[in-house]
C-alpha cells in the first residue's frame, strides 16, 4: 500500500521534469542560430583593427626626413613608404586646440577654447556634455590606453583621461614638463610634480627620460593585451620634440657635424622619437597585433624655429596661423590600406580623425552630436577624393588688431574696391542710349550711416547688419534707372553640408552623423540687381566650363553689360569649388565687409585661404644653417622682402594654397569677389560658435598645497564648470607690470640663447 503513493509521487516528479525541458527547449535558440550569433561576433572582432595613435609635440613640416635628409628618421621614413603619406594634413596652431578636436572631433570654436592653451591653475577642461573618442570606442568594444601628454586640463577628476573614455593613462597632464625630474612650472616660482599613472601620482621616476619611459609603458600594455581576445586602442602622446630641449648625449652625437647647437639638440630628440616608434612597432608584430593593425602618426602643431624647429619652405611657424603652423606632419602605415606606397593629396583634418577611426573601428557615429570632422578613410586606403572641402583653422574674438588700423585698412579696401569697379564700368562701356552734356561723368555717392560693429562670440544669432551701410546713387538729374528685382540669398549663407550646431544651439541629426541648422545664417549682402544661379557639380572651372549666368547690369544715362569678379580658380582650373557653392557675380553694392576683419580668423575653402586680424608672424625661416644659436642672421635672411610689403597694416590676407603653398602672393586686392565670399563664410561659423571658456588662475591650483604635485583640486561636489561666466581679464597693476617687462623682452631672449649656446658648446659635443 505505501509502495503505490510513492511510485506516484516518483512518475510526478518525472512528468514535471520533462515539462521543464520542453519549455526551455521551446525558449531556447536552434543550434545553428547560437553558432551563427558566435561567429557574427568572432567575425566583427577580427574585422575591428587595432588602432595606434603616436602624437608628437612640435615637430614642423621639415623636421622629417622624408622632408629633409638632414633630419634622421629612418623608422619614420620606412613606415611612411609603405603607407601613406599626408601631404595635405592639417592640425591646429598650438596644443589644447589640436588635442581637443582629435579628442572630440570639434572645432574649437564649439568647445569654447578658442582662444590660447589651459594653463595649469585654470580651472577648464573639455565640456563634460561632450563625447569623446576613446568613448566611442570603449562602445565599440576596445581596450583604450593613453600615454604620454594631456593637456586639455585637470582643475577635478572628472576632466582626467580615465574619466574621458581611457580605460590607463601614464603621462603628465600639464602643457611643459622637464623630460627628467617632471617638474612643471606656471611661472617662475609656481612649480610641481607632474607624472602620473591613472588617477594618482607616479612618485619616483626622476631621472628617467620621458620618451623611453612612455615607451616602456607602450609596450608593457602591448604584452598584457590579448589581440585575439579585444581590439586595442591606444594614444602614444610623445611629449617631444617640445622644449626643454636636453635629449640623451648618446641622441646627440650622429649630428655633431650640424654647428647650430639648438638645431642638433632638436635634430637628437627626433631620433629618440624615431626608436621609440621603431620599438613600438617591433612589439606590434612580436605580439600578433600588427597584420589587423592601422598606426597614425601625426604632429599636433607646426615647429618653433627659435627653439630648433623648422617649418621650411613653409611661411610662420607655431602659433601663427600661415601655413607652417598648421599644416602638419602625418602619415598612415597599415596593412589593411587596398592603396599603399603613395602621397596623398586629399585635404584632411585633425578633426577627421573622430569620425574615420569610430567607422572604422564599427562604431556607431550618428550618436555624436555636432561632429565637424569627415570620414576620410576611404580617401586614405583607396585613393579617392576627400569628402572635405573646407577647413576652419579658428575663429578667436580674444585676438583682435588695433581698432585705429582696422578702420583704416577696412576704408582703403572699400576705397579700393570701388576704384576698381569704376575703371571696369569705363573701359567695358558699349554704346549710349541716353543723351548727357559732354562733359558729364558717372559719379558715385558713397555715405557712411554707421560706426562698424562689434564682433560677438556668443552663440546666440547675431545682428544681421552690416558693417558699412552705403547707399550708391547716380549724380544724373535725368531719367531714374528701372528697379531691379531682389535676388534671393546666395548658397554661401547655407550651412555646410557636414555641420551639425552644438548641442546647446540646437539642430537635426540624421542618419549619417549630420545635421544642419533650422533657418541659414541672415548674411545679407544686398544685391539690388538680378541675375541666374547655375549650380556645376564635379566640374573644372576652366575658362571654357564656365558657368553662364546673366551679366550684371549698372544703369545710368547708358546701359552697359559686363560681368563682375567671377568666383572661380584661374590658376587651378583642374580643381572644383565647394559643390555646395556656385557661380556668384558681385556688384557695387555687395562690396562692404559682412565680418569684423580685426578679429583673428582663419579659413580654407577649396584652394583659398583666407587670414583676417592678426595672423602671427608670417616669416618664412630658412633651416638653421649658421652656427649662431641667436636668431639674428639666419632668422633676417628673407624678413627684409616680408617687412617691404607689409609697411601698411593689413587685416585681411588671401592666398591660392594649392598653385601658391608657401604663401608667397597675397591675392586679396585682385580677387575681392573670394574675400567677400570667406568673410561671409566666417560670418556663418560665427553663428554656431559657443563663447570664449577661459578663466581666471585659480590659487587653490598652487601645488605646494597639494604635497608639490599638479593634480585636481576642486571637489566633485563643488560643480565648478561654468562657474567663470565671460571671459577673464587681467587687471590693469598687471598689464602696466608686463609693458614694463615687455622693454628688456629681447634681452632676456638674448641671454638664453647666449646660454643654451655656451652650456652646449662647453661639452664639446
Amino acid at each position: 500500500m505505501q509502495a503505490a503513493p510513492a511510485a506516484a509521487a516518483a512518475a510526478l516528479t518525472a512528468l514535471s521534469v520533462l515539462l521543464t525541458l520542453d519549455c526551455l527547449s521551446a525558449h531556447r535558440p536552434p543550434n545553428n542560430q547560437i553558432q551563427q550569433q558566435t561567429d557574427e561576433t568572432a567575425q566583427k572582432k577580427k574585422n575591428q583593427p587595432h588602432i595606434v595613435f603616436i602624437l608628437t609635440d612640435d615637430q614642423g613640416f621639415n623636421d622629417i626626413g622624408y622632408h629633409n635628409p638632414t633630419i634622421k628618421t629612418p623608422t619614420l621614413d620606412k613606415l611612411a613608404a609603405e603607407g601613406v603619406k599626408l601631404e595635405n594634413y592639417y592640425v591646429q596652431p598650438i596644443c589644447t586646440p589640436s588635442r581637443s578636436q582629435l579628442i572630440t572631433g570639434r572645432y574649437q570654436i564649439h568647445t569654447g577654447l578658442q582662444h590660447s592653451i589651459i594653463r595649469p591653475r585654470q580651472p577648464s577642461c573639455l565640456p563634460s556634455h561632450m563625447d569623446t573618442l576613446p568613448e566611442r570606442l570603449r562602445e565599440a568594444g576596445y581596450a583604450t590606453h593613453m600615454v604620454g601628454k594631456w593637456h586639455l586640463g585637470f582643475y577635478r577628476k572628472a576632466c582626467l583621461p580615465t574619466r574621458k573614455g581611457f580605460d590607463t593613462f601614464f603621462g603628465s597632464l600639464t602643457g611643459s614638463v622637464d623630460y627628467y625630474s617632471y617638474e612643471s612650472c606656471d611661472g617662475k616660482d609656481l612649480c610641481g610634480y607632474d607624472l602620473h599613472d591613472d588617477e594618482g601620482v607616479a612618485w619616483g621616476q626622476e631621472g628617467k627620460y620621458s620618451t623611453t619611459l612612455f615607451t616602456q609603458r607602450a609596450r608593457k600594455i602591448l604584452e598584457s593585451h590579448d589581440p585575439a581576445e579585444r581590439p586595442l586602442f591606444l594614444l602614444l602622446s610623445f611629449q617631444a620634440v617640445h622644449t626643454p630641449l636636453n635629449p640623451p648625449e648618446s641622441y646627440i652625437y650622429p649630428f655633431r657635424d650640424m654647428v647650430n647647437v639648438p638645431r642638433r639638440n632638436f635634430a637628437g630628440m627626433v631620433s629618440t622619437v624615431d626608436e621609440a616608434v621603431r620599438n613600438v612597432t617591433y612589439a606590434l608584430r612580436k605580439y600578433g597585433y600588427y597584420r589587423n593593425s592601422v598606426i597614425i602618426y601625426s604632429t599636433d602643431n607646426g615647429a618653433q624655429p627659435f627653439t630648433g624647429g623648422n617649418n621650411w619652405p613653409l611661411r610662420g611657424r607655431k602659433g601663427t596661423y600661415w601655413e607652417g603652423g598648421v599644416r602638419g606632419v602625418g602619415f598612415v602605415h597599415s596593412p589593411l590600406l587596398r592603396r599603399r606606397r603613395r602621397v596623398s593629396k586629399a585635404l584632411m583634418h585633425i578633426t577627421d580623425w573622430f569620425p574615420t577611426l569610430v567607422s572604422l573601428a564599427g562604431g556607431n557615429i550618428s550618436q555624436s552630436q555636432g561632429l565637424d570632422g569627415f570620414d576620410v578613410w576611404p580617401a586614405i586606403s583607396e585613393g579617392r577624393e576627400s569628402p572635405r572641402k573646407e577647413i576652419l583653422h579658428n575663429i578667436d574674438p580674444l585676438h583682435k588688431s588695433p581698432i585705429e588700423k582696422k578702420n583704416q585698412d577696412e576704408e582703403n579696401w572699400v576705397k579700393t574696391l570701388k576704384n576698381k569697379v569704376l575703371k571696369k564700368v569705363k573701359k567695358k562701356k558699349k554704346k549710349k542710349v541716353l543723351k548727357k552734356p559732354p562733359k558729364q561723368k558717372l559719379a558715385f555717392k558713397t555715405k557712411t550711416t554707421k560706426k562698424p560693429q562689434t564682433f560677438s562670440h556668443h552663440a546666440s544669432k547675431p545682428k544681421s547688419k552690416p558693417l558699412f551701410k552705403k547707399k550708391l546713387k547716380p549724380r544724373l538729374k535725368s531719367k531714374p534707372p528701372p528697379k531691379a528685382k531682389k535676388t534671393k540669398a546666395h548658397t554661401w549663407d547655407r550651412p555646410l553640408p557636414n555641420h551639425r550646431p552644438h548641442p546647446k544651439i540646437g539642430g537635426t541629426s540624421s542618419g549619417s552623423g549630420t545635421s544642419r541648422p533650422k533657418s541659414p545664417p541672415p548674411i545679407q549682402t544686398r544685391l539690388k540687381t538680378k541675375f541666374r544661379r547655375t549650380t556645376s557639380q564635379n566640374q573644372n572651372l576652366s575658362q571654357s566650363s564656365r558657368p553662364k549666368s546673366k551679366m550684371l547690369k549698372l544703369h545710368s544715362k547708358s546701359k552697359s553689360k559686363q560681368t563682375f569678379f567671377p568666383y572661380q580658380n584661374r590658376s587651378q582650373p583642374g580643381i572644383p569649388l565647394t559643390k555646395s557653392h556656385p557661380t556668384l557675380q558681385f556688384g557695387l553694392e555687395s562690396l562692404q565687409p559682412v565680418w569684423d576683419t580685426s578679429v583673428q580668423a582663419a579659413i580654407r575653402v577649396g584652394d583659398w585661404k583666407l587670414l583676417t586680424g592678426d595672423p602671427g608672424h608670417g616669416d618664412w625661416v630658412p633651416p638653421q644653417m649658421l652656427p649662431t644659436s641667436l636668431p639674428g642672421r639666419w632668422w633676417n635672411l628673407e624678413r627684409s622682402i616680408l617687412y617691404q610689403k607689409s609697411s601698411v597694416h593689413k587685416n585681411i590676407w588671401l592666398f591660392n594654397i594649392t598653385g601658391d603653398p608657401y604663401e608667397r602672393h597675397d591675392l586679396a586686392d585682385q580677387r575681392p569677389d573670394v574675400v567677400q565670399q570667406l568673410l561671409a563664410r566666417l560670418a556663418y561659423y560665427n553663428q554656431t560658435a559657443v563663447p570664449v571658456y577661459f578663466p581666471p588662475d585659480d590659487p587653490r591650483a598652487n601645488p605646494s598645497q597639494h604635497r608639490g604635485a599638479w593634480v585636481p583640486w576642486v571637489e566633485e561636489e563643488d560643480d565648478e564648470e561654468g562657474k567663470y561666466q565671460g571671459v577673464y581679464k587681467k587687471s590693469n597693476n598687471k598689464m602696466k607690470k608686463k609693458k614694463k617687462k615687455k622693454k628688456c623682452m629681447l634681452c632676456n631672449l638674448q641671454s638664453f640663447f647666449l646660454k643654451m649656446s655656451e652650456g652646449t658648446v662647453s661639452s664639446r659635443i
